[in-house]
């Protein structure tokens, strides 16, 4: 039985791709619903190198995150 992030992140259009109606009902407790059923992890990345996040928003599940939910700082420690 998948769990309820796994699930969600299955679906790269971040679509809801399920079929537990509980897993609908707590999807709050991870992602914010964006519009219709598309929904986005609650997260924010942190570093203070920005070059270590550049393969995040590249990479295969880039199009879940917001890009306002990376923060990170000028040069590394």
């Amino acid at each position: 039985r998948p769990s309820l992030v796994s699930t969600a992140l299955t679906a790269l259009a971040s679509n809801y791709n399920g079929s537990s109606d509980l897993q609908l009902e707590r999807m709050n407790v991870y992602f914010n619903e964006a519009n219709g059923d598309k929904y986005v992890p609650r997260a924010v990345l942190v570093d203070l190198e920005p070059g270590t996040m550049d393969p995040v928003p590249a990479g295969p599940f880039g199009e879940l995150f917001r890009p306002d939910n990376f923060v990170f700082g000028q040069s590394g420690a």
